[in-house]
């Protein structure tokens, strides 16, 4: 899981990448900086984006970087393990209507509203305007 690019400017210019430690010796876990991670690992984003999930396997490496003064990290899983996301069944998609629709409805006026009621007013923008 070595990325050629780092190695050869490690090697050449002696330039020290600091979230680059493929075989985890520094991190207890292969890291690598950020858009440093092989072709072959992608992140759950990455993988929802292409239809796939992680199938309950464990992450295999980790991406690092500093964000406004923290560090962040992304776990990496392997692309050859992934399964296609599951789908929901018909039950499941009439359950998520229901309850989107109820969202939408206000509990004063009952008329469904094309946004969801806000929970902080707890009634329609139009209700919540009436004296």
């Amino acid at each position: 899981m070595r990325n050629p690019d780092l190695d050869q400017l490690t090697e050449q210019t002696g330039i020290y990448v600091e979230f680059y430690d493929p075989a985890g010796d520094r991190y207890g876990f292969p890291t690598f900086p950020y858009h440093g991670a092989p072709e072959h690992l992608a992140t759950v984003r990455q993988l929802r984006a292409a239809g796939l999930r992680p199938n309950g396997h464990d992450p295999v490496a980790q991406i690092l970087w500093r964000h406004r003064r923290q560090r962040r990290v992304a776990y990496l899983y392997r692309r050859d393990l992934a399964a296609p996301k599951r789908t929901a069944t018909p039950a499941q998609q009439e359950a998520i209507a229901k309850a989107l629709r109820a969202r939408r409805t206000c509990p004063i006026c009952e008329q469904v509203k094309p946004y969801y009621i806000p929970r902080s007013l707890g009634e329609c923008l139009e209700c919540h305007r009436r004296p």
